[in-house]
């Protein structure tokens, strides 16, 4: 009798166990957001920024942990395989829904492989050329293109990549053709565009803004259906006749698929609370990025309308990638 006591106590201490660990706070422990490049760039710059947000929230270290390369998808790849409890986070970006058409064998799925969390930014591209070049408007550029077709070049941060298919779209937009040179990233072609190696880019508006602020570039116009707060100078697409060339960049949070809805729920609500914060929206504002609050469920339609977008355009531009 005793030996059948202590085995039912010992069934309902084993029963008991998960139930009290689900009961834990979340979270209880440092939280990772991986981020797919390099320390200093946007990416990393507002991973930072809302690492530190949620951290004041949660009352535990976020810890922004960068792993660069193949346009993101090493850190996609890592968070795809994590366990999902919430402490390891993606930092994706319209790069990742591009990859989905650009690299033929990922070993994870967008759409099958992560719960959409929550948007955190927007920002448009901007057409920015060297000082030298003699299209001071984009009009003019339009014209200058047409009456040298092949010998005006822009520069992007690598083939397929936003800044490539931009390019594409101006192109097909403005019914001219340029030529394209890859680099291994914006700063390299940036720097080129300084010194007038090349003559045009169509990079994001933090990573260029600062250029043509200083007078390094001058910026013909933001790729977007308004006019950016922090540059008000810079005309928009629109105004310029392109309606339809707008390009924006953003990024959000992604969890690995299977994590508990109520740890979702959670971490949205901090993306959320922090993007009404006076603080970091000014200095969002400065960098030219529009705050994105949202809900998984808008998030996770955005990201699936942005795979299938820029699907068309890369398949429309050729690009490819191993």
């Amino acid at each position: 009798m005793r030996r059948l006591a202590a085995l039912f106590c010992l069934t309902l201490l084993a029963h008991g166990l998960p139930a009290a660990r689900a009961a834990e706070p979340y979270p209880d422990k440092p939280i990772r957001i991986l981020v797919g490049y390099a320390p200093g760039g946007s990416a990393d710059t507002l991973a930072r920024m809302i690492g530190q947000a949620l951290g004041r929230q949660f009352g535990q270290p976020v810890i922004i942990e960068n792993r660069p390369g193949a346009s993101g998808n090493i850190a996609a790849t890592a968070v795809a395989r994590a366990a999902p409890d919430g402490y390891t986070l993606f930092l994706g970006s319209n790069a990742t829904a591009i990859n989905m058409t650009l690299y033929r064998n990922l070993p994870f799925d967008l759409r099958k492989s992560f719960t959409p969390v929550g948007m955190i930014g927007s920002f448009p591209n901007v057409l920015t050329v060297t000082p030298g070049f003699p299209a001071r408007t984009l009009r003019e550029l339009v014209d200058y293109a047409k009456h040298h077709p092949g010998q005006v070049n822009f520069g992007s941060s690598g083939t397929g990549s936003s800044t490539h298919l931009s390019g594409v779209m101006f192109e097909q937009q403005a019914d001219v053709t340029l030529t394209h040179i890859p680099y291994k990233g914006s700063a390299p072609a940036l720097t080129d565009l300084m010194t007038g190696q090349i003559d045009v880019m169509f990079d994001n508006a933090p990573s260029s803004l600062p250029y043509v602020q200083s007078g390094k570039l001058r910026a013909l116009a933001v790729l977007s259906p308004a006019r950016l707060d922090s540059a008000p100078d810079i005309p928009t697409s629109a105004e310029a006749g392109l309606p339809h060339f707008q390009i924006k960049s953003w990024y959000g949070l992604f969890a690995p698929r299977g994590t508990p809805e109520a740890v979702v729920a959670a971490l949205n609500a901090g993306i959320n609370k922090a993007l009404s914060e006076p603080d970091l929206l000014a200095r969002f504002k400065s960098m030219g990025v529009q705050a994105e609050p949202g809900t998984p469920q808008s998030f996770d339609r955005y990201v699936n309308d942005e795979i299938d977008r820029w699907g068309k355009i890369v398949r429309t531009s050729g690009a490819s990638a191993e």
